[in-house]
């Protein structure tokens, strides 16, 4: 089995894949202190529940956005499944698709694993939403080649943003709003509506002026957390693939044993 490991600024994803096919993932917070020891206990914990003996992970791959964590893994996959790690963009795991930005090397891993697996399984040219701790957008044109995109804040950091810098908005939690009105009747309500609502104008204005610029039709598909959340109230998307990241390092993986 392919132990598959997104690193993001919030979260940490561990997926254990069987061939082709995702066996179960497991989610928990980013802490760049966590040592490879705590995360082998709770992993193992895991796979115990799920019948996964630690023997049958012959493999391991890491996508990560927060380098202090590196070492740590490094530590799980040699102590504990006794394997070496792949990290996603070096090496065997090289990208191999063009970056047609004027930095290459200061995209994301995530952002770039992003494109490999939306190319591999959608047609044609691809604008990816991605929410996260930030919400990126990345264009990915019909060769598979990534041509940019735009880094927006996330609507949690917004809301954590609002909440700090006034003082008396109550915390409230992001939440399918209770109706389509944009008129709030009362303090909690107008936030919701304000981040909420406002967030969705962004979204489809960011992706509507992105379509333009690239002047032929283009799928867009939403990842993260959050992304099916906004994709009850827009029409913006043609696809809701929560799973892509972990595709996308699976498919890293599957081609590089394939050398």
């Amino acid at each position: 089995m392919l132990l598959a490991v997104d690193v993001g600024n919030t979260n940490v994803v561990f997926a254990l894949f069987q061939g082709e096919e995702m066996r179960t993932r497991w989610r928990i917070a980013t802490d760049p202190r966590r040592t490879g020891d705590e995360y082998a206990v709770w992993l193992q914990q895991l796979m115990q529940i799920e019948d996964i003996r630690v023997d049958q992970v012959d493999g391991m791959i890491v996508s990560s956005v927060v380098p202090r964590a590196r070492h740590n893994l490094e530590v799980l996959a040699q102590k504990y499944f006794h394997v070496e790690p792949m990290f996603a963009g070096e090496g065997a795991a090289a990208w191999n698709i063009e970056i047609d930005v004027e930095e290459p090397h200061t995209l994301g891993a995530d952002r770039a694993v992003n494109a490999i697996a939306a190319h591999a399984k959608y047609p044609g040219d691809l604008v990816i939403v991605d929410f996260g701790t930030a919400t990126t957008f990345d264009v990915v044109d019909f060769n598979g080649a990534y041509k940019g995109g735009i880094i927006a804040t996330g609507i949690n950091l917004s809301l954590d943003a609002l909440v700090s810098n006034t003082a008396k908005l109550p915390r409230i939690a992001i939440e399918d709003p209770r109706s389509d009105s944009v008129i709030g009747r009362n303090t909690e309500d107008q936030m919701l509506i304000g981040v909420y609502w406002g967030y969705v104008a962004m979204i489809e204005g960011l992706v509507e002026r992105v379509r333009k610029e690239i002047g032929r039709p283009a799928k867009v598909i939403a990842t993260g957390g959050l992304a099916t959340l906004f994709d009850k109230h827009t029409d913006i998307f043609d696809v809701v693939d929560h799973d892509l990241t972990l595709q996308g390092l699976q498919l890293i993986a599957r081609r590089t044993n394939t050398k």
